[in-house]
């Protein structure tokens, strides 16, 4: 465009310049060699522009005669490489869609007619031809090569992390997504495994450096890096709870100011800061969470955040958390349980009850098999709770890749990854009962066959009373209630996810000591 611009610009000076020759007429007189030539300004004017022309159109005929071997080659040399950039397109798009021979195909072309040092994409062909073709070893091989090349050592090592992968060897993966991470620590799939790879060795202060990474990289968003960070600090609060309380109070605290609304890390903030004496801090932390999400092991440490307290006062805690988030099923069962160790009944039955009409399922309705173990000791009604509880959904727990839990876990024991466990009821079966109100039950049905018998599907856990040894095998009373539930309905509490048990460590007489007869359904 700027080209026939300036011609149109030189063509139109010429025509002003001989439009001003012509109306100024002169007579130009040349003496050479003896003789004299008269000629006018016009025709002097036309003749020294005719022999620049000349002399150009000359200049130009030489320089392309000149330049002609030149020309001849780059054309055909641009011509080859077109030729080969084609086939290198072609062969991609066969590659990417499982043409194996075609792919192959192009990839011998392209490299005849393209060097692979001037386009490393020649190399990438070469590699997932050899994928198509079943060729893994020569594939492997191939994207070691790359390992040499700067430009092509991400790609190489993304290609033998997917064989590694594929061939179920974690820890060459891992190796490989390291040392890619240690170079681009933006790139995702490296950054992802190497951060599974710390914390399942437990390396928190890495795994929090590599999510800073990611961070300052634009990688995650702000608020998803302050949720990793949370679950990690969180994790590395517990790891540090008995060897070194100051550190674990601290990061638990900074846990806590990540994310307010996490439960399991204000947990353990506030029970680090109780177990220093203040306890208005931890129930301060406490609350706050209660107002976010409440959460049964919220209300279980803040109404016993005071060692000293008397049940009574335990109450009064629950119904401040009460206070805090009314028309909530978790605040009834907390006041309901406070107020079962308290002895106060018709308190504890009321609010059962209020949970049942706002979230129907097993706790609830285990917790009324206590209250009314308690206060009648009718077997006939606790037995009918009992039944009830079995056709009920489940209780929220932690839930991760089909693994139920009782605690807080920061990754998964299945695939490792980070903060998968999530607080929900499982869903192991493909509908609940429907109970009329007649209490006739319809069984549901089963999202996959037991693994266990029909008779050990329901394990009912019974505290004896004080001075008798507790039954662990199944007394008089615990089989009149499975049989009851057994005419009842048939379960299969054996199908749907795996179950985790409780903490070992802990004897059923601590767990139950205020109540004098719980029931537990598995």
């Amino acid at each position: 465009m700027i080209r026939l611009l300036a011609f149109l610009a030189v063509v139109f000076a010429l025509g002003l310049g001989f439009a001003w020759l012509a109306d100024r007429p002169g007579e130009m007189l040349v003496t050479f060699n003896g003789y004299q030539y008269q000629l006018t300004l016009m025709v002097a004017a036309v003749a020294i522009v005719a022999v620049v022309a000349a002399v150009m159109i000359v200049w130009w005929l030489i320089k392309s005669l000149w330049n002609s071997p030149y020309t001849i080659s780059r054309y055909f040399r641009v011509r080859r490489r077109d030729r080969g950039y084609q086939a290198l397109s072609t062969g991609m798009i066969a590659a990417g869609a499982g043409d194996g021979a075609l792919a192959r195909k192009k990839t011998k072309e392209a490299a005849k007619l393209i060097s692979s040092d001037q386009e490393p994409l020649i190399n990438l062909l070469d590699a997932q031809a050899s994928l198509l073709e079943g060729d893994h070893e020569g594939a492997r091989e191939k994207f070691e090569r790359m390992l040499d090349d700067p430009e092509m050592r991400l790609l190489g090592l993304r290609g033998l992390y997917l064989e590694a992968e594929r061939l179920g060897d974690r820890n060459a993966a891992r190796h490989y997504a390291g040392r890619a991470a240690a170079v681009a620590p933006q790139l995702a799939w490296a950054a992802e495994s190497t951060l599974e790879e710390l914390t399942e060795r437990g390396d928190w202060d890495g795994a929090l450096k590599l999510v800073e990474a990611q961070k300052s990289t634009r990688q995650i968003e702000r608020d998803a890096a302050n949720r990793r960070r949370a679950v990690l600090l969180t994790a590395k609060a517990q790891a540090l709870v008995d060897s070194d309380p100051n550190a674990a109070r601290t990061a638990a605290l900074e846990a806590n100011k990540l994310a307010p609304d996490f439960a399991p890390a204000a947990v353990i903030a506030a029970d680090l800061v109780i177990r220093q004496n203040d306890v208005r801090k931890g129930s301060k932390i406490l609350e706050a969470a209660w107002k976010a999400e409440p959460h049964p092991d919220i209300a279980e440490l803040y109404t016993h955040a005071r060692s000293g307290d008397a049940v009574l006062d335990r109450l009064n805690r629950a119904k401040k958390l009460q206070e805090l988030k009314r028309n909530h099923p978790e605040s009834s069962m907390a006041v309901a349980r406070a107020a079962l160790d308290a002895q106060d009944y018709a308190t504890a039955r009321r609010e059962a009850e209020a949970a049942i009409r706002m979230d129907r399922r097993e706790g609830a309705y285990l917790l009324l098999a206590d209250i009314e173990e308690a206060e009648t000791g009718d077997q006939g009604k606790v037995r009918q709770l009992l039944s009830k509880a079995v056709r009920a959904p489940r209780d929220p727990a932690w839930v991760a890749d089909g693994v139920i839990s009782e605690r807080w876990a920061p990754v998964s024991p299945v695939t490792g990854k980070l903060d998968a466990f999530t607080w929900r009821a499982p869903m192991e079966r493909l509908g609940h009962l429907i109970e009329s109100d007649a209490d006739v039950a319809v069984p549901a049905v089963a999202a996959a066959p037991s693994a266990a018998p029909a008779e050990k599907a329901i394990d009912i856990v019974a505290d004896a009373p004080a001075g008798k040894p507790a039954s662990t095998n199944g007394g008089e009373k615990d089989r009149a209630a499975a049989q009851t539930v057994g005419e009842a309905e048939t379960i299969d509490q054996g199908a749907g996810l795996p179950h985790l048990p409780d903490d070992p460590g802990v004897a059923p007489e601590e767990a139950q000591e205020k109540s004098p007869r719980r029931f537990r359904l598995f």
